[in-house]
């Protein structure tokens, strides 16, 4: 079909049903007439004489002055004018003109288990869920509430309202006016946080701190949940709308009046009945029946206790002594150990000192141990009186804490309740007669105990040690620090060299188990003599240090070094020097270089002649020595001895 056919067709179509819509129109107008008259005939009165048609031709018809043009159309209507003016009034007050999005106060008409019926003057009755109320579980038919206009109809022409919304949109003006007039209002517990817990408040969420929920301490937040409470608003931060509630602020104010009351009644000395409230590591909180106190660890036994936990549980009921009270800051001190018998009335009156006693360790410190006794009666066992040794270990080293123990009572004063014990007491006294077990000069074996900077410490036997100072270790070696030649645990060859009976010191040595090799040196360096060395080390001053044979060392000054070409000696050259200085309390010997090259041959032949002569000399000596030395450190001589034989083979 063509374009210009459709459209002929659709204006045709059109052209129809204008007709008919017209031929309706001027249907319904001419039965609106003939309604019209037919009511005219019906309720004009008698007395009316009909218009002739000459009269109406002539346009004299005058209309009715009481008549009821709204009567019009209507058969069986009943109310007078004055009547329905009356019923449209009563209408008007019934019913309200609503916005969206409006808050307005309505009114209870129904509850059930799952929803509200809400009135608000409107021409139809709201449904809202019960959940929005859950908060007020007391709500009941009759009850004002705020309603949220969401919409006036939805597609079943319901009207929807909300109440938590409105609740919210209202909610910041009622909180500031609850916070300052410190009103009560109640708010549903929603869940918990970190802290405490969530509250619901007029519509919107509040927190409440785990310490403002009660005034004793909640071990479980859990028990709050889904549960309505009365609180007051303490703090609104408006910056980032966050509100705190208080449970605890409402019963405060009455426990401050009983504390008043109960604090006024206390005195020092009197015996009341508590209920453990909470347990801390330095104490107990009792509560009194509306105010606290507090019993410290050190007031619930005589004896000792780690953590009041071991003594006290939670909800306990016990008698306590009042010790002291502030009544400023209301602080109660009690206690509990007051109320029973001192344990140092009932220690053995013929205890004494010198009494061997048997206790356990409760308490182990670096300074010494604390053995109890009986239950609340201890003695402490000082560091110093655990071992004869003068070098004192820390006590943790000797006891363990429930081990059970002997001791001797050293000090007993039943007055100020002090005791103190002894446990090296039990054994004897190894330095009696010291002076003749350990004889100045006498040889023996020891133990490595300890090692410091300045020597080393070795143990005779349990509780006689001595010290060898570092410049009794070695003839020969120069030793940095003792470590260098010994360790902790090591066994040690000493000569005695001195007894302190008084101080309970020993002088202990280890170089002089073996003969001083200075002496053998002090014949073969000679002044003058001619030897060969290695230069080892040249010092920043410009002292140059020469290693001769045997291993001991010589010094070179600055115009002693120099050589035959007029350079200077440098390190690993092996010249010969010639001994200017032998010094053997200083264990010095002074050498020059110098002198060899400004020397004859002849002279130098004769002197080395000389020395090997000397040498031999020494080497029979040093055989002598090390026959007769069977203990201790004899690498000086023996290495002495080796390097001369291989001089003599030479």
């Amino acid at each position: 079909m063509s374009e210009k056919k459709e459209e002929a067709v659709v204006k045709k179509t059109t052209a129809k049903k204008t007709v008919k819509k017209t031929e309706k129109v001027a249907k319904a107008k001419e039965e609106a007439v003939v309604e019209v008259v037919e009511t005219e005939k019906v309720e004009a009165p008698k007395k009316e004489v009909e218009a002739t048609p000459i009269a109406r031709e002539k346009g004299e018809i005058k209309p009715l002055s009481d008549f009821n043009w709204e009567r019009i159309g209507k058969y069986e209507d009943s109310y007078t004018i004055a009547e329905k003016d009356e019923m449209e009034k009563v209408y008007d007050e019934t019913l309200k003109s609503i916005s969206e999005q409006e808050v307005l106060d309505g009114e209870v008409i129904a509850v059930s288990n799952r929803d509200v019926v809400i009135n608000i003057g409107y021409k139809s009755e709201a449904v809202i869920s019960i959940s929005e109320f859950r908060y007020n579980p007391d709500l009941k038919v009759g009850d004002k509430v705020e309603v949220f206009v969401i919409s006036q109809e939805d597609k079943n022409g319901q009207l929807i309202l909300s109440h938590s919304k409105a609740r919210s949109l209202r909610a910041w003006d009622r909180v500031n006016e609850v916070l300052a007039s410190q009103e009560i209002i109640k708010g549903y517990v929603k869940c918990r946080t970190k802290g405490g817990l969530i509250v619901d408040v007029f519509g919107i969420e509040a927190f409440l701190p785990g310490s403002q929920i009660d005034v004793k301490p909640i071990r479980d937040y859990d028990v709050y949940v889904d549960k309505t409470m009365e609180f007051k608003v303490v703090k609104i931060n408006k910056e980032f709308k966050n509100i705190v509630v208080s449970h605890k602020a409402l019963i405060e104010a009455e426990l401050e009046q009983q504390k008043v009351q109960i604090i006024s009644k206390l005195e020092i000395g009197q015996v009341l009945e508590g209920t453990v409230k909470n347990i801390t590591s330095y104490g107990v909180f009792i509560d009194l029946g509306g105010v606290d106190g507090l019993v410290h660890i050190t007031d619930l036994s005589w004896g000792r206790i780690n953590h009041p936990e071991e003594f006290l549980e939670l909800d306990q009921k016990l008698n306590v002594v009042i010790l002291d009270f502030d009544d400023d800051k209301k602080r109660i001190a009690l206690g509990v150990k007051q109320l029973q018998e001192h344990p140092w009335d009932k220690l053995d009156a013929k205890l004494a000192v010198g009494d061997t006693i048997k206790g356990k360790v409760v308490v182990v410190a670096d300074y010494g141990a604390f053995i109890e006794v009986i239950p609340g009666v201890e003695g402490l066992v000082h560091v110093s009186e655990i071992t004869w040794s003068n070098h004192l270990k820390p006590a943790q080293e000797f006891f363990k804490v429930g081990e059970e123990i002997e001791a001797q009572i050293l000090t007993l004063d039943r007055e100020e309740r002090k005791m103190s014990l002894g446990v090296k007491q039990l054994t004897q006294d190894p330095w009696e007669g010291v002076d003749k077990k350990y004889t100045i000069g006498s040889k023996h074996k020891g133990k490595v105990t300890n090692i410091s900077d300045f020597g080393v410490f070795v143990a005779l036997e349990s509780g006689v040690d001595g010290l060898i100072h570092i410049s009794d270790l070695s003839w020969s070696k120069k030793i940095n620090h003792p470590s260098e030649l010994t360790s902790v645990g090591d066994d040690m060859d000493v000569v005695i060299l001195e007894i302190d009976r008084e101080n309970r010191r020993l002088s202990l040595g280890h170089k002089q188990l073996e003969e001083n090799p200075w002496d053998i040196f002090e014949t073969i360096f000679t002044e003058g003599s001619i030897h060969k060395g290695t230069v080892t080390e040249i010092t920043p001053k410009g002292l140059t240090i020469v290693t001769l044979q045997h291993g001991v060392e010589g010094i070179v000054n600055k115009r002693n070094a120099e050589k035959e070409d007029g350079t200077f000696l440098k390190l690993e050259d092996k010249v010969d020097f010639k001994v200017l200085e032998f010094n053997k309390k200083s264990k010095k010997i002074v050498l020059s270089h110098t002198l060899m090259h400004k020397a004859s041959e002849e002279e130098v032949a004769a002197e080395k002649k000389t020395q090997a002569k000397k040498a031999s000399k020494a080497m029979k000596k040093v055989n002598d020595n090390v026959e007769k030395t069977t203990l201790g450190d004899l690498d000086a001589l023996s290495s002495l001895k080796a390097d001369m034989e291989k001089g003599e083979k030479k």
